[in-house]
């Protein structure tokens, strides 16, 4: 009798473990909230491209706390400025 398939076996279990091991790694680094103030003339509702999160900015002047994850997102609006 031939063993070859318990030998394939044997062989795709390693590479499986190894994934694995890669996917549970953080793919960003976490840092305190910043804050954001919204320069714009109404309301705006930005929402984060890592978390997903929601921020509700209700008018001129508004401020919110963005998480750091968001944060690099965030900037690229035009009418919000990091403090």
């Amino acid at each position: 009798m031939c063993n070859c398939g318990n030998k394939r076996n044997q062989l795709v279990l390693p590479a499986q473990t190894s994934m694995r091991g890669t996917a549970s790694s953080p793919a960003h680094k976490n840092g305190p909230p910043i804050t954001f103030v919204y320069t714009g003339t109404s309301a705006l509702t930005v929402t984060g491209t890592v978390t997903g999160k929601q921020y509700r900015f209700m008018g001129p002047g508004a401020q919110q706390l963005v998480d750091y994850a968001d944060a690099s997102s965030v900037t690229l609006v035009p009418v919000l400025k990091r403090m």
